[in-house]
């Protein structure tokens, strides 16, 4: 088996806790910026270290005043905002466990998530996400509280909490300890029902600030700053609430992915945390916005100068002299423009949950824009490893950080180990078990080292899919590549027990209008793209490209347009963005059926 472990850089106190982040935050710059607050568009309020303490205690307080005891889970359901992440460390400092959920969750898993974890109280934003609570409140005898923030439920926290002293609250927050629980996460999982993943306050704490020492660069440097769009449900945004307390960094928040573009001209931050999704249509934005102005050739000449440039850095002899000239004209005519949409000062960004693909992360490098791919799950508090600014491997996610471990079982399956790894599953012994060999966490994820540790993701183990030959394929290479396509918005390989891979694939209605202006073509609505012959031939050459990934055996032959997307709300995706395959499989088996049937007619 190949192990890998990168030493520990930095200790915590076993008697710790989160909150001490926050503490010596606020001891080692008081007056400094801790959080920049969206108070309209274009306008945001400066909020520092010390102010945001005062306001974390006093909400703290409140809720002891209402009633919590030490240990007690407290349900957050909000959109990513500056309230979510005041309650988050209001929270661990009263003692107490947060329990996210998502702002789009049903009613019942609203239900599940709170019965699971034993929620007495559940703080949520809007009037629709309390009326969500509302129809599930009598089966959930233990929620005692519920308060909305739009309707002043935070105000009415610090009115309550007024007559808690300090020295009650100082006890609270003393209680956590390294072992201790601080959030119980609910994977958004792809089939059954969620399980509570159990995070402590070491395994936030010491990845952190090993984190911070291991890439300061990025989360320490003076004048570091981020503005978080993910959702705070979700386990990647929960971490960088902490990284950036623990790297004297700056957090802005945008609450709405419309807003995104206004927010990051405004906000203008130097490093940002995202999903391959968002920087394929970042990408497929600039190519149509080029198109539209009459630039497409030259987008297309400077994108080949930024992939040729940024492989060029991988070289000992690094870019020729005529590649830097050619660099340095496209970078007046194309790359600062790419630059100045994500708010002029951005120059590292983090990648997580799923392969973002070599082409674009050289496009991105040559732009001035490194991107970082790392790996995680929710089960290590997110990263377990990431590349590094001065040592980047495009198409691996970088090597373990700091205090963390990995290695292949015999099958390829990577396993984890180290300050990073959960405690283990709520009120689920059985799964937890399960999911640890030899005290190593199974991931179900297949992957790869190099000689010097950097991992590689080749795919999914329960989604291997076996075809009537035998041939043994990792769907996600093919599905990666096919919807990096401006036209492409999910794809779903197929092929189990059949003679050859398919494919499923849905339009992205947001990539359309602009696919339609670049090609010269009358706008077209979803229903008649699906037969339209450019949309058909486009789609051809997209799966082409993404074939020359893998072996002819391994390859796309066939494919299919569903004239249904897959959504948070049709229930297809998960809450993280993740295709509920064994759901896609079963309800359009017809039209895999019927894939294969006309393919079969064809032959």
């Amino acid at each position: 088996m190949d192990a890998f472990t990168t030493a520990r850089l930095v200790e915590v106190e076993p008697t710790s806790n989160l909150v001490a982040l926050l503490t010596d935050r606020v001891a080692a710059d008081p007056h400094g910026t801790l959080i920049e607050r969206r108070t309209r568009p274009g306008v945001w309020e400066t909020i520092s270290a010390e102010d945001f303490q005062r306001q974390v205690r006093e909400t703290a307080k409140g809720m002891i005043a209402l009633g919590a005891e030490p240990g007690d889970r407290v349900a957050i359901m909000a959109h990513t905002s500056f309230e979510w992440t005041l309650l988050d460390w209001a929270t661990w400092t009263a003692g107490l466990v947060s329990v996210p959920v998502y702002e789009t969750s049903s009613a019942e898993q609203v239900e599940w998530i709170c019965s699971n974890s034993g929620a007495r109280a559940i703080l949520v934003e809007t009037a629709d996400h309390a009326a969500t609570v509302a129809e599930v409140r009598d089966s959930l005898p233990g929620l005692e509280k519920v308060l909305t923030i739009d309707d002043g439920g935070i105000d009415e926290l610090r009115a309550a909490g007024k007559d808690v002293d300090d020295a009650e609250l100082d006890r609270r927050t003393a209680l956590a300890n390294q072992n201790s629980v601080a959030t119980i996460i609910y994977t958004s999982g792809t089939t059954g029902r969620p399980k509570g993943v159990e995070l402590t306050h070491a395994n936030f704490q010491l990845l952190a600030l090993n984190a911070v020492e291991a890439v300061p660069e990025v989360f320490g440097a003076a004048g570091s700053r981020t503005l978080l769009f993910m959702p705070l449900a979700h386990v990647f945004a929960r971490f960088i609430g902490v990284l950036v307390v623990a790297g004297g960094t700056v957090l802005g928040h945008t609450a709405d992915t419309k807003d995104l573009m206004d927010d990051l001209a405004a906000f203008r931050p130097t490093y940002l945390l995202s999903v391959p999704r968002v920087f394929e249509k970042v990408y497929n934005s600039s190519e149509q916005k080029a198109a539209a102005g009459g630039k497409l050739k030259i987008f297309h000449w400077a994108t080949k100068v930024a992939i040729g440039y940024s492989r060029a850095l991988d070289d000992p002899k690094g870019p020729s002299l005529f590649l830097k000239l050619q660099h340095a004209v496209a970078d007046k005519l194309v790359y600062t423009k790419l630059r100045t949409a994500l708010g002029g000062q951005t120059r590292f960004a983090v990648s997580g949950g799923g392969p973002l693909g070599e082409r674009l992360g050289h496009f991105f490098r040559g732009n001035g824009v490194t991107i970082l791919e790392g790996y995680g799950l929710t089960e290590s508090t997110a990263p377990t490893c990431v590349n590094r600014p001065g040592d980047v491997r495009i198409g691996t996610v970088g090597t373990q950080l700091p205090g963390c471990s990995a290695k292949l079982a015999e099958d390829g399956e990577i396993l984890l180990q180290g300050d990073q790894v959960f405690r283990g599953y709520h009120d689920n012994p059985e799964a937890t078990a399960e999911a640890f060999v030899d005290g190593w966490f199974r991931t179900g994820d297949l992957g790869s080292f190099d000689e010097d540790g950097f991992l590689r993701i080749t795919g999914r183990k329960k989604e291997i899919i076996v075809t009537a030959g035998g041939k043994n394929v990792a769907p996600a290479v093919l599905e990666d590549r096919l919807r990096a396509h401006a036209l492409v918005s999910q794809c779903v390989v197929v092929g189990d027990q059949r003679p050859f891979i398919g494919a499923l694939v849905t339009l992205d209605p947001e990539g359309l209008p602009g696919w339609c202006q670049m090609h010269g073509k009358p706008q077209l609505t979803v229903e008649e793209a699906m037969t339209d012959d450019d949309v058909r031939h486009a789609l051809d050459e997209a799966v082409a490209r993404a074939n020359q990934a893998v072996s002819r055996a391994e390859s796309i032959r066939a494919f299919t347009i569903l004239g249904t997307d897959f959504t948070i709300e049709n229930d297809y995706l998960t809450p993280s963005m993740k295709v509920k395959r064994n759901l896609v499989v079963r309800d359009f088996a017809d039209d895999i059926d019927a894939l294969y049937a006309d393919a079969a007619a064809k032959r």
